[in-house]
């Protein structure tokens, strides 16, 4: 896009501290930031927000490692982790206290948000497959864990359009046009 998409307004603040605020209204213990490139000024975003923010050294090596990073610096005694993308930004805290509800009924080592027929973020994963999740490469984040366990996927089934995914000036705009009119 030219620039960093963390650092597109969205809602009248950078789009990572919106996601983050996401995430800390939601029934999540913590919340990490993984950033890379333009570390300092994305963390100059979330100043005040009671985030652990995560550098990602190999950042320019694809989305498998800000996926490692995060983990990296979980706590051991994390049971489960929840991943939100910053390019989602129609993602809602319920959204959210869905799939970790879905885990705490279910125990399932993955629950996933499904809008529709259409999976989507926000994506849990339990310890159990940390290790797996260590060893994904490249820029596909964690799909094809996903596809090696997808009889073991629960998902919670949730209302609302697919969360708008960000990576042109049009889909920018697009999010812009219709993401202010979504609501909790």
């Amino acid at each position: 896009m030219g620039k960093p998409k963390q650092l597109l307004d969205w809602e009248s603040r950078p789009l990572v501290r919106h996601i983050a605020e996401t995430a800390l209204a939601s029934v999540v213990d913590g919340v990490a930031v993984v950033t890379g490139a333009n570390g300092d000024e994305i963390n100059g975003a979330l100043e005040g927000l009671s985030v652990q923010p995560v550098f990602n050294p190999d950042y320019r090596f694809g989305q498998s490692t800000s996926l490692r990073a995060g983990l990296a610096a979980l706590d051991p005694e994390t049971s489960a982790v929840v991943f939100l993308l910053v390019d989602q930004p129609t993602v809602v805290p319920s959204s959210i206290d869905a799939v970790v509800g879905i885990w705490r009924a279910t125990g399932s080592p993955i629950v996933q948000a499904r809008y529709g027929s259409t999976p989507s973020h926000p994506v849990l994963f339990t310890r159990p497959l940390f290790a797996e999740l260590q060893r994904v490469q490249g820029d596909e984040g964690a799909r094809s864990i996903l596809a090696a366990h997808r009889d073991e996927i629960a998902f919670a089934d949730l209302p609302g359009p697919t969360p708008f995914d960000i990576d042109t000036e049009d889909d920018y705009r697009a999010a812009l046009a219709t993401g202010s009119t979504l609501t909790d």
